[in-house]
Formats: C-alpha cells, structure tokens, sequence
C-alpha cells in the first residue's frame, strides 16, 4: 500500500532528494502535496512529473499564475493557511517537514494535532517550541520521526533499546569549512566562502549554520526534546569525514554508531519508510577506500554558536525561541551581505541577554516573542 506524502519546501535541497526517494519508490509513495517558496519553474515541473492534488506557493501572485499553467488537476494555494490546509488534508498519511527556518513550527503542529505522522526535517520546529511539539505528539499519538542524519542516527540505534539506559549521545559535526582556520582569519570571511561546504549539499540557510556551527547547535537543543534528554547526557564531537553520523554510550559504557556516506537520501528514505527499511540504488559505505576516522573537541571559543545553542538549552523557556528567530534574521543579513560573519554571534548573543526567558503553552506566545526579536533586530532585515 503506497504512503501519501505532503512534501513541504519541495524545492529546495532536502525537497529535491526527497523526490529522488519517491522516484527510486513509486510503488510505496505518493506524492499528494508538494509546496515551494517562489520557484515557480521547478514547481511546475515537480507537478507535471508527480502530479500532486495540492501545491502551495509563498505568495499569492505566483500561485494565481502557477494555476493557470498547469493542469486542473492540482489546486494550488497560497501562503501558511495554503500549508496548513495541506498538511491537513484527509488524504496525507505523513508529512515531510523542509522548510526553512521558523516557519516551519506552524505546519508541524498543525500536521501533529491532525494526527498525521511527520518526518522532520526543519529542526527550528522543535528548537523554538519542542514543549508544544512533543506534547502535541504524545497527546495525537502521532509519530515524530527525525530526517537530520544525526537524529536520524540516534533513532536508529535506539532501536530496540530502552532510553533510560542511555548514559550520553555524541553528535557529530563536520566542523565546515572553517575547521582548521584560526578566530583571526574568521573575521574576514566572505558569503561565497561560508557557502562552500567540505561534505554535504545543503541550502544556503543551513549551510551559513553549519559554517558558524549554530547548526550543530540547534541540533543539540532538537536532540534534548526528541529523545527526552538533559543537556549534560548531549555530546558534540567534530569528525571531518561525516561517516559516523551519531553515536550513542549507554549505561555500561557499549558505544553504537550509525554510519554511512554523507548522502542525506538515506534518512530521508528511512523516515519515509520506517518502521521498514527498503533497498535503493545509492552506492555502499566502502571503509577501506575511507580509510581513516577522526575526531576532536569542538573549540567554542572560535564557534561561540555552539555555545550560545546549549545555554539557551539550560535556560529553557523561551530562550531557545530567542536564539532561533536571531540566528534566521542574522544569517538572511550576512547573506545579504548587511552584516559580517563574526558579527551572528555577537548578535545573537546580545538578544539573549536582553530577553528574560519565560513559560510558555501556546503557539501565539512563540510568534509574540519572534516579533520582538524581529522588531530588535529591525535594522538588518
């Protein structure tokens, strides 16, 4: 029986290997939504080859004319109530969550209180509001299954195993492109060079994170609410070969890993497919051909990303939210080439003590504290 999917940011990198997945698959998936910011070419073309019955577009001007150029057969909408309508339509079994930034946190929940599983890959959903998203899972009884290859990791190997006798997970990172260059030479780096990833092919929102490692960062915080974790049992270790995508110690010191060639198609299938796994066409991890592993300490003082993520963890409330909606403003300005490289912490920081974290039980109380954020930092938009 095939799986309808609704496949939101379908154009963009996790979007576009995620259709690879349904090509290799049209006997298990279905596409039934595909959504996209303002590609409206790669947008067409996605819906004459998989002919969802919905599509979504960021504005309303490009939806109107998307319509007219394809078949009656899609209905094309607009807009978060276009997504939100999407993700909750009857037909959609399971929704696959790649849209960019904190955006995404409306559709998973929205996804989650229908009841549809959701394979996430926008990790700002539970990064801003991991209490909202995770009790709306439990309570639905809906499945929240990781896309991020080293949630992904962690999933995998706690297959089987009880998460109380997990001592720590080790989050690996690749360390970017900017690994081995000193905190000196980090003041003079350019959009063109932080864009230029050693292993992974990813959008330029991501890959902006990975080289600040505020990436690795907000997988720290997403980790703690996936898997019910304090944050001193969450490790990050720099591997520049991105084989080990994560490990996990358990509680008589036995260390698992999940491994293979960094290649993001192969937990998007398993999320799509899980609880099976499905053979594809992607080649084999060869290990002698790699040859050697390796591992150091993240140096924080040099990705001060890093740090900022996990005291905003510590502090709780809605300080992750803080930093989140920070680093999505910051990161737009540095590509836009408004602000430096050095200058996203610095910010981000600044924020952070300017904001008394509080409670929270309600989405409009997270888009109250991103207004403030955005209205902080007004003058970099």
């Amino acid at each position: 029986m095939k799986k309808n999917v609704a496949l939101l940011g379908s154009t963009g990198s996790i979007g576009t290997q995620t259709l690879d997945i349904m090509r290799m698959h049209p006997e298990r998936f279905c596409v039934t939504v595909l959504s996209a910011g303002r590609n409206i070419d790669l947008l067409e073309a996605q819906i004459g080859e998989f002919m969802p019955e919905i599509a979504v577009m960021e504005r309303k001007e490009d939806a109107a004319r998307l319509q007219k150029r394809i078949s009656s057969h899609t209905k094309v909408l607009h807009g978060m109530t276009g997504i939100e309508y999407a993700v909750t339509h009857p037909e959609t079994q399971i929704v696959l969550n790649a849209l960019v930034g904190s955006r995404g946190l409306i559709p998973t929940c929205r996804a989650l209180e229908n009841g549809k599983d959701v394979a996430l890959a926008n990790k700002e959903s539970l990064v801003a509001g991991g209490e909202l998203v995770m009790a709306s899972a439990r309570h639905h009884q809906a499945h929240l299954i990781p896309v991020d290859s080293e949630h992904s990791a962690i999933f995998q190997c706690l297959n089987g195993e009880k998460i109380q006798s997990v001592k720590r997970i080790i989050l690996t990172a690749s360390g970017g492109p900017f690994r081995e260059w000193s905190r000196a030479a980090l003041r003079n780096v350019g959009v063109k060079e932080a864009l230029n990833h050693p292993n992974w092919s990813m959008g330029r929102k991501i890959t902006i994170d990975s080289a600040t490692m505020m990436n690795k960062g907000l997988e720290v915080i997403e980790a703690a609410w996936l898997f019910g974790l304090k944050p001193e049992q969450i490790h990050v270790l720099i591997h520049p070969q991105s084989i080990i995508h994560s490990m996990i110690e358990f509680c008589d010191t036995s260390v698992m890993a999940q491994m293979g060639l960094p290649d993001m198609r192969i937990p998007i299938q398993y999320a799509l497919s899980w609880p099976d796994r499905v053979p594809n066409h992607l080649p084999s991890l060869m290990l002698e051909q790699i040859g050697t592993l390796t591992f150091e300490k993240p140096n924080m003082d040099k990705f001060p990303c890093l740090r900022l993520a996990m005291e905003a963890l510590k502090i709780g409330k809605t300080m992750p939210c803080v930093l989140n909606a920070a680093n999505d403003i910051l990161v737009e300005a540095f590509l836009n080439e408004q602000i430096a490289f050095y200058e996203i912490p610095e910010l981000i920081e600044s924020i952070m003590l300017q904001h008394n974290a509080s409670e929270y039980s309600e989405l409009e109380e997270l888009m109250e504290v991103e207004a403030w954020v955005k209205s902080t930092l007004r003058s970099f938009n």
